[in-house]
């Protein structure tokens, strides 16, 4: 797993909450007693379950002990665990298990998603949010960039990919074992001060597996500094000096 630091990655916390907003806002359920927020981050997307629920007994789960400290610090009324999502189990279960921009981290959906469906009370549900741009150019130069002459050598170990399925894998994947399967896509369109700022968005996220696999922090830096100049010309400056930064989600309410 990649390494974490929650204040980088709340640099963006608004557009990055936004998508939580939007999952549990299509959660079909008015009142669950128990929420599971796997992969929950510095609890930015678990502050917005409360405000959906606000009588749910609401806990969030994640891997990183940085992000972990962060939300119990930001929201000390939450109930935080440590933990692994791909080995995670609940007893019983509970009636919302949901997961914002997480799941990209963990392989093998076809397994990982009926087993934590299996982790949500009847009557319940499994929603989850995952990037879906892994052909954007940004994603598209992090992969040129990493396979060029320049740089193939020079990473200590295997770049982590994301693992997100089509929407039509994720409905075969449900349709057998949920009682009703929601899924959608949406695109936002971030507006950012500039390309510096998009290499700061993903330095906090999609980046990370490419900096960890260096080794010399002076690297990390030359990185991201030849990371910047390749998405230029992607990202042009609009009339006002920004730039828009399309953003692709994968939605998903499996409900049991």
């Amino acid at each position: 797993m990649p390494t974490w630091n929650s204040e980088q990655y709340l640099k963006f916390a608004a557009e990055r909450t936004q998508p939580a907003v939007d999952l549990a806002a299509r959660v079909r359920l008015d009142a669950p007693a128990r929420v599971m927020d796997l992969g929950c981050g510095p609890g930015n997307s678990t502050a917005v379950l409360t405000r959906r629920w606000p009588g749910a007994r609401i806990e969030g789960l994640d891997s990183s002990t940085a992000m972990i400290a962060t939300a119990r610090a930001d929201y000390p009324q939450g109930t935080w665990h440590t933990g692994d999502i791909a080995t995670w189990t609940a007893e019983p279960g509970y009636d919302v298990v949901f997961s914002n921009a997480a799941l990209q981290w963990v392989p093998d959906h076809a397994r990982l998603l009926p087993r934590l469906l299996e982790q949500v009370a009847p009557g319940g549900a499994l929603a989850m949010q995952v990037p879906s741009n892994m052909d954007a150019p940004a994603h598209a130069r992090m992969r040129e960039l990493g396979a060029s002459a320049a740089w193939r050598g020079k990473f200590s170990k295997a770049v982590r990919e994301w693992h997100v399925e089509t929407p039509e894998a994720y409905y075969d994947i449900l349709a057998g074992v949920a009682a009703r399967v929601d899924l959608w896509v949406t695109e936002y369109q971030h507006v950012l001060a500039g390309p510096e700022a998009l290499v700061e968005w993903y330095r906090g996220t999609g980046l990370r597996p490419w900096l960890d696999a260096l080794a010399d922090p002076g690297e990390q830096e030359k990185f991201l500094a030849d990371y910047l100049e390749a998405i230029r010309p992607d990202y042009p400056r609009r009339k006002d000096g920004k730039v828009l930064f399309p953003f692709r989600r994968l939605f998903l309410v499996a409900e049991k």
